[in-house]
């Protein structure tokens, strides 16, 4: 383990000053879209974020600069990948959840609730001990020819799924399903700049060859479905929440796609397989107690339970100047 930790020890630093970057990009891009969403009615969920919403919100200073933040996150993950596996470098970046909860609880003064420290340890955890699981065997290779096009076409109904379903939904089921779909986008991003590397490094292509460079497109465009998807998961749901989708979610298909395109899990026994999947369901399972018991999922219910009480009591609640119903995150 010293010997990994030694070798692999620069793009571990690497990937934890991503961590850092993407926890302080979440925190501002969601301040930036929850204020550019229109004001919710009735039960007080706001609706899906529309373009000219997106549009308003990357006019926002604070929006642009979680851009720039998600940018230098993404450079320094892909430095990180190029100089260690995927299932080295994609699990730290779940330090991003417990930075992400610190960075909300000083902006909004409020101290995080037990169970939310409770899911964000187990979502920590999980994932820690997946990685540790993972890491003991993993080797890279250059992937067979084809093999990145059928990953990322079965990618793309994962992710068109998890989209439908978040799209029909509101509340903390959209923000769980939408930033689902966008960490399963950006687990693919992660194999592929890492497929990419293996092959240029071990001669397999030149860097210009045609299937580099429809890898690259294949890149971008999981990038920007990713990165929407994402914005729309801020719309709905505490950044807490959505960065603990990406980093729970993003790690578990990069490693598995890892496992399935590079080899990484070759040398892996089967028992070791079946601990990480508990790991992993542990840590998916932390994710879901945190958007159910976040703070502002309990006042979101509250706010529907005053609204379906109207009829009895001739009272409403009142909206804030944005027009939303009274809500946590919105309070300056």
């Amino acid at each position: 383990m010293t010997a990994l930790l030694s070798g692999s020890g620069p793009a571990i630093i690497l990937a934890m000053l991503g961590a850092v970057c993407f926890a302080g990009a979440a925190v501002l891009q969601h301040r930036a879209v929850t204020a550019a969403t229109p004001g919710s009615v009735g039960p007080g969920d706001p609706p899906a974020l529309s373009m000219p919403g997106l549009l308003a919100a990357t006019r926002r200073p604070g929006w642009l600069l979680g851009l720039a933040l998600a940018g230098g996150g993404t450079v320094l993950h892909a430095g990180a990948l190029v100089l260690a596996p995927l299932s080295v470098v994609q699990p730290v970046g779940v330090l991003a959840v417990p930075i992400a909860v610190l960075l909300s609880a000083v902006r909004t003064g409020r101290r995080p609730g037990r169970n939310v420290l409770v899911a964000v340890a187990i979502c920590v955890g999980g994932v820690a001990t997946f990685v540790g699981l993972a890491a003991g065997t993993a080797v890279s290779s250059p992937p067979p020819g084809g093999a990145t096009l059928v990953a990322g076409l079965a990618v793309a109904a994962v992710v068109l799924a998890l989209a439908a379903v978040g799209l029909e939904h509101t509340g903390w089921v959209r923000c769980v399903s939408c930033a689902t779909a966008g960490a399963v986008a950006f687990g693919l991003v992660s194999t592929l700049v890492r497929a990419v590397s293996q092959e240029v490094v071990f001669g397999v292509t030149a860097l210009l060859d045609l299937s580099v460079l429809a890898t690259v497109m294949g890149i971008g465009t999981a990038v920007l479905a990713g990165g929407w998807l994402v914005q729309q998961a801020f719309a709905s749901g505490p950044p807490e929440v959505v960065i603990a989708c990406l980093t729970v979610v993003d790690p578990i298909v990069a490693v598995l796609l890892g496992a399935m395109l590079l080899q990484e899990g070759a040398a892996t026994p089967a028992e070791t397989w079946l601990l990480m999947v508990m790991a992993a369901a542990a840590a998916t399972a932390g994710v879901f107690v945190l958007a159910r018991h976040h703070p502002d999922a309990a006042e979101r219910r509250a706010a529907r339970r005053a609204v379906a009480a109207l009829p009895a009591t001739g009272t409403r609640p009142t909206p804030s100047p944005e027009g939303r119903l009274p809500h946590s995150l919105h309070r300056r």
